[in-house]
C-alpha cells in the first residue's frame, strides 16, 4: 500500500475543502487537500508541500491526527494537521476546480465526497477544535 498524506487546515469551526479538477482521479469530488508522498519524502514535508502546490498557502505541519486506506485500499492516508504561515489562496488549475472553507454540516450538504471525510469531520474533526 502506497503513502497519501491529507492536510487538515482549520479556520475557526471551518475546514478546507477542494473540488478536484477534472482531468485528475475523482474528479469533482469535494475533499480535503490530497497527495502522494514522494520516495524519500516524510509525510509532514509531503503534506507542506502539496498544499503549496495545490492552493499556494504555506503551512507548517502540527501533528498527524488520524489514518485510514482508501476506498480503494491503494493508498493509506495519513491526516495531518497544519497551520497557515502566509501566502493567499490560489488554485492551481490543473488540479483544484475549486475551493471553500466550510462547517461540518457544509461538508455534508457537499457532493460528491468521499465517505472517509464524512467520517473525519464527524469523528476527528471536532476533538481537534477543542484542542485535542
Amino acid at each position: 500500500m502506497k503513502d497519501g498524506v491529507v492536510a487538515v487546515l482549520v479556520r475557526g469551526d471551518r475546514v478546507l475543502f477542494i473540488r478536484r479538477a477534472e482531468a485528475v482521479p475523482y474528479g469533482g469530488y469535494w475533499c480535503p487537500l490530497s497527495g502522494k508522498v514522494e520516495p524519500g519524502e516524510s509525510q509532514a514535508h509531503a503534506v507542506v508541500r502539496e498544499v503549496r502546490e495545490e492552493v499556494g498557502l504555506r503551512v507548517r505541519a502540527v501533528r498527524k491526527v488520524w489514518e485510514c486506506p482508501t476506498e480503494g485500499a491503494d493508498y493509506l492516508l495519513h491526516w495531518w494537521l497544519v497551520e497557515e504561515d502566509g501566502g493567499e489562496l490560489v488554485l492551481e488549475p490543473r488540479e483544484v476546480a475549486d475551493a471553500g472553507w466550510f462547517t461540518r454540516d457544509e461538508v455534508h450538504a457537499l457532493t460528491p465526497t468521499f465517505d472517509v471525510d464524512r467520517v473525519f469531520v464527524d469523528t476527528i474533526l471536532p476533538g481537534l477544535k477543542d484542542g485535542g
